[in-house]
Formats: structure tokens, C-alpha cells, sequence
């Protein structure tokens, strides 16, 4: 296993997420590993390529692609990002002149809960009081990705933490990426029902491993005056692993 590694923030870390980028590093860094950042990497593409916008996309693609470029693991804190640059990049680059090059890209995405979880396979002491805490599961990280199994790993570890599951935990949070500009109405239809699901569990927080849904839940639980917080699975394990009160 590599001690040297590439870290991919996505353009949710960099531009509004950027407490949760460092506590993704410093999880890494406890684990010994010498973390390289790339100061010009962008978005993975994905807003653009659920668009419809493929040329667009690829451009994207090949430009992240080459700023990570010797043959270290690029660890992404995202489902979501992670599947896009697996999965999606495949389809896209199906064919084309890069493909190979892609390919070879791509075989090298890892993302973080899974990196922790079964490739260094950490081992986490709870210094935290007792808590309850639910789970929001991403339709990317489920569906595509399928890191969600490593996320709840990593929480079962802690052992002052009680996780209630939700009664409707797959259903989309109505955030969508671009959907929730394109449908607003409906994308609000749907992150009320999630939010009632969230109240319903009774929990302090409720955490998930993608930006893009906590930006959402979190607009919507405050909108609704709910009781429930939300926080970032990264955050939330660094803070229970350094005994930081919640």
C-alpha cells in the first residue's frame, strides 16, 4: 500500500466545505500517509455530464486528469464524485482516443471511507459522551460508487455512538446536482419528506458522506426550525476519534 497519496477535494470542499477537506487529511495523515494536494484541480464534471453537456465534460476530465498524473491513489471524500470518476468516466471516454489514459486514471480513485476502511483498515477509539445519531444514505455513493457499507464501518467503530436508521434511508434528498436548480419545487417537495424521516428517528445529527445532500438537508432542517443538525461523516469521526465536543 502506497504511504504517498493524491487528494481530490471536489469543487463542494474547496468552495464551501473547507473544515471538512482538512478533517478528510488529517484522517489520513493519523494513518501515516503523506497527503499531496494539487492547488489546480476542479470539478470532477459531473453537474455538466448529468446535463448533457459531454464534450464539455471530457475536457473537464482530462484536465484533472493530468494534474494527478504519477501513480499514487487519489483519494476522494465522496461517494458521489467517486462513482462520476469511475463509472461515468468509462461511459464517456467508451471509444474515444483517451480512453486508455482515462482508464488508467480512473483505476486509481478511491474514495476515503473505503480507503480507510478496507485498505488501511483503521481502528478508531470513541472519545466522545454517548450520542444518537442518524444516516443519510447518497444515491451515488448507494448505487454507483457502493461505499456506503464502508461509511457505516467506520461508525459502527464508535462505540458511544447509537445509529438509528431511517425508515426511508435510500430515497433521494431531492439535491440532485443540477435538479434541484432545473426543479426547484420538486427537489423542496422531496427534502421535506426527508427532513420529516430525519425528525422522525429522534437523533442529534444526522450525518452523510456527501456534500452536496448536506447542503441541502441542512438549508432544509433549518428552513423547517428541526432539532436535528447535520454534519459530514469526516468531520464527525475526527471530532468523536480527538475527543472534540459536539
Amino acid at each position: 500500500m502506497s504511504k504517498k497519496v493524491y487528494f481530490f477535494a471536489t469543487c463542494l470542499g474547496s468552495a464551501v466545505m473547507g473544515r471538512t477537506v482538512i478533517s478528510a487529511i488529517k484522517l489520513l495523515q493519523r494513518e501515516g500517509i503523506e497527503v499531496i494536494y494539487r492547488e489546480k484541480q476542479t470539478c470532477c464534471g459531473q453537474p455538466s455530464y448529468n446535463t448533457g453537456y459531454f464534450e464539455e465534460t471530457k475536457k473537464i476530465a482530462l484536465y484533472n486528469a493530468k494534474q494527478f498524473s504519477e501513480n499514487y491513489p487519489i483519494i476522494v471524500p465522496s461517494g458521489s464524485c467517486a462513482g462520476m470518476m469511475v463509472e461515468d468516466y468509462g461511459e464517456l471516454f467508451h471509444g474515444d482516443k483517451n480512453e486508455a489514459f482515462m482508464k488508467e486514471f480512473s483505476s486509481r480513485i478511491i474514495e476515503l471511507g473505503v480507503f480507510l476502511d478496507k485498505h488501511l483498515g483503521v481502528k478508531y477509539e470513541d472519545k466522545g459522551e454517548p450520542i444518537k445519531i442518524t444516516w443519510h444514505t447518497n444515491c451515488h455513493a448507494l448505487r454507483v460508487s457502493h461505499t456506503i457499507q464502508s461509511s457505516k464501518n467506520l461508525l459502527a467503530q464508535l462505540k458511544n455512538v447509537e445509529l438509528v436508521d431511517l425508515k426511508y434511508e435510500e430515497e433521494c434528498c431531492g439535491f440532485g446536482g443540477t435538479f434541484a436548480v432545473k426543479e426547484p419545487d420538486i427537489s423542496n417537495a422531496m427534502a421535506i419528506e426527508k427532513i420529516k424521516d430525519i425528525e422522525n428517528a429522534g437523533a442529534k445529527y444526522v450525518v452523510s458522506g456527501d456534500g452536496g445532500c448536506l447542503l441541502n438537508i441542512s438549508g432544509t432542517l433549518k428552513r423547517q426550525n428541526a432539532k436535528t443538525q447535520s454534519m459530514h461523516l469526516y468531520d464527525f469521526i475526527l471530532k468523536r476519534i480527538e475527543g472534540e465536543r459536539l
